[in-house]
């Protein structure tokens, strides 16, 4: 579904990735760890098609399409989506609009999707206005659901949600995933950044791999990269180099 091919990004005059190779099948889910700052939320609004982030080498493949230079608006067509770690508010623009307009004014499935995240309540509020770091995240979740997208990349959804509600976050993602599902007949794919590892306690990854200095350092299990990560921290990652 998505293949990254010695991809090399700049921000503000700097380089940022350096040479990222990944390759997503279909039905997969990916889950990228690393320190802050190592660019893994720099790969995520590249792949998204964010202008501020430069690509200056290699390419970005999804669906069998050279996507590197496409807009927003075309990838998000071609079934890319974002949940992201801090989403802006937007005064005047109210929830369920935005929902209507992502589902190509057909409010009929709206309700349902909104009762399942419970965000029934929500839906004549001004995007993100007053809303809690939970909410926003089932916010975002909501949004994800009535888009659509075969692929979803997902920035950090534990981050701000509290015990309460990280339970209904994972498994709406993992429906969002067709976890559900056996790999063979899943459709949608998935590309997780988590610092904790709490959304695995919800949906079984794939795939792990660890970003460090804006190149990926290490690939495999997620479950054992975490453990790795949590008892000797990420500098093991690279002594170890499991390429």
């Amino acid at each position: 579904m998505l293949t990254i091919e010695k991809l090399r990004v700049r921000v503000g005059g700097r380089e940022v990735l350096h040479d990222i190779d990944l390759r997503i099948n279909d039905g997969e889910t990916h889950v990228l760890m690393g320190p802050n700052g190592s660019g893994k939320s720099t790969l995520l609004m590249t792949i998204m098609g964010f202008g501020n982030y430069e690509v200056t080498g290699g390419r970005i493949t999804f669906k069998g399409e050279d996507i590197t230079h496409l807009p927003i608006h075309e990838r998000a067509e071609l079934g890319i989506g974002m949940l992201f770690q801090r989403p802006p508010t937007i005064a005047g623009l109210k929830l369920g609009k935005l929902l209507t307009a992502v589902a190509g004014g057909k409010t009929g499935d709206i309700p349902a999707h909104a009762r399942l995240v419970n965000m029934e309540g929500f839906l004549e509020r001004d995007i993100n206005q007053g809303f809690s770091g939970g909410e926003i995240k089932r916010s975002e979740v909501l949004q994800l659901m009535v888009q659509r997208p075969d692929f979803v990349m997902l920035d950090e959804p534990e981050s701000g949600v509290d015990l309460e509600n990280i339970s209904l976050m994972g498994e709406s993602i993992a429906k969002l995933l067709q976890k559900d599902q056996h790999i063979v007949n899943r459709q949608k794919s998935g590309l997780i950044i988590t610092h904790t590892g709490y959304i695995l306690n919800y949906l079984e990854a794939d795939f792990g791999h660890v970003m460090i200095d804006g190149t990926i350092r290490c690939h495999g299990n997620p479950r054992e990269i975490l453990s790795v990560i949590k008892e000797k921290g990420y500098r093991e990652c690279l002594a170890c180099q499991q390429i």
